[in-house]
């Protein structure tokens, strides 16, 4: 079974994506089920948007599609009574909310995670069994470090592996921080939105330190294949991404191809509470 363990959907029209702003032009538009290619397995959506009424859009496309096996939404990680909105969050989806995903990459502040009013937010998200998205970028994976090792047993998907620079050719300082992460047993990775990451025309070729990297800190029971669908249209089609995913992964771990587009996603994200 195919899991596609990072899917979009966005409604601009119902509610505030202040990020799409800056994006291309072709992503400013509503990007729904029927938007999708024939092709497309099942998935876990991701939130695109800081708001909780936008979790509970998910919820209502995820009712329509027996395709989408769970949602990682967002909450206000900040607000007093957190527990409270998680609870109410969890019982609203019926079993759909299988994490959370703080927008850390778009915070002016980098040093956001260390803030020590948020332990008790992440404390509640690990006890409720939900999965903590990490969506940062090289700038937050010293304080990421930090922030997850306070809470052991708190299970962690980095996405898009940390969304390295490679159009720059920057690989040396994200490998040594990403290599520190892998180091936590309780920490996945994304094989997810790393097209988007190169320059404009550029070979799929450049992927592959990163990739070869990933598998040799994370290993293959800890990687997760996701289309960043419809992110990834920017570069490429739905199916030719994960074309090129599946070359990358055969090459790297040719026998742990079920695993990486299916079986731990299955594992990280069936960790939700019902």
């Amino acid at each position: 079974m195919i899991v596609d363990a990072h899917r979009h959907y966005w409604d601009p029209s119902r509610l505030e994506y202040g990020w799409l702003a800056a994006a291309p032009a072709t992503l400013r538009r509503a990007f729904l089920p029927n938007d999708l290619p024939e092709s497309a397995e099942a998935c876990i959506l991701v939130q695109a948007a800081p708001d909780e009424r936008e979790t509970r859009f998910l919820y209502d496309l995820a009712r329509k599609d027996p395709g989408v096996l769970g949602v990682v939404g967002w909450v206000d990680m900040e607000a007093i009574d957190v527990a409270s909105r998680l609870d109410w969050l969890v019982a609203d989806g019926g079993g759909l909310l299988c994490g959370i995903r703080p927008m850390v990459q778009d915070m002016a502040d980098t040093q956001w995670l260390a803030a020590p009013a948020l332990d008790v937010a992440f404390e509640h998200v690990r006890d409720r069994g939900l999965v903590f998205d990490a969506l940062v970028d090289d700038r937050h994976l010293r304080v990421l470090a930090d922030r997850l090792a306070r809470h052991p047993g708190l299970h962690t998907v980095i996405d898009h592996a940390a969304k390295p620079d490679i159009a720059g050719g920057e690989f040396a300082a994200w490998a040594t921080s990403i290599a520190r992460l892998a180091q936590m047993p309780d920490v996945y990775c994304k094989f997810s939105g790393l097209l988007t990451l190169t320059a404009a025309g550029a070979d799929a070729r450049v992927l592959e330190p990163y990739v070869a990297h990933l598998f040799e800190t994370f290993g293959a029971d800890r990687l997760i294949w996701g289309s960043d669908w419809p992110v990834v249209s920017t570069r490429a089609t739905y199916d030719a991404w994960k074309a090129c995913a599946r070359d990358l992964v055969l090459r790297h771990a040719p026998a742990a191809e079920a695993a990486v587009f299916g079986g731990n996603a299955l594992t990280v994200y069936s960790r939700n509470p019902s």
